[in-house]
């Protein structure tokens, strides 16, 4: 989910990914978010997540030890040193219920 500064909605997307861990579809959603964002014209982020784990591997806080999660942080860490300023933090869930729902949504319409 993408919304501007004031916090309106512009853009809310999906994409399903099969069989993945949790911590890669994290990442994946990441690196959707930048990729439309940047789409949308946007040069500098604020990333919100619910995954503790992401938000702390792309600050650096936290080293990357899956492997299939390295080449993801890696493009994550690449597509963000495009920007010209981010930040990333890590809210609760209930805190994400929107893009949440967007899940679900995804989940619902391949079954």
């Amino acid at each position: 989910m993408i919304r501007d500064a004031s916090g309106e909605v512009l853009l809310e997307d999906a994409e399903l990914l099969g069989e993945a861990t949790n911590n890669v579809a994290e990442y994946r959603a990441l690196l959707l978010g930048i990729r439309r964002a940047v789409d949308l014209g946007a040069d500098e982020l604020e990333l919100i997540g619910d995954s503790e784990l992401i938000v702390r591997q792309v600050r650096g806080e936290y080293k990357v030890k899956h492997a299939a999660m390295k080449p993801l942080h890696a493009e994550a860490l690449a597509a963000l040193s495009k920007l010209r300023a981010w930040s990333i933090e890590s809210v609760p869930r209930a805190r994400n219920a929107q893009a949440d729902a967007l899940v679900n949504q995804a989940l619902d319409g391949a079954g």
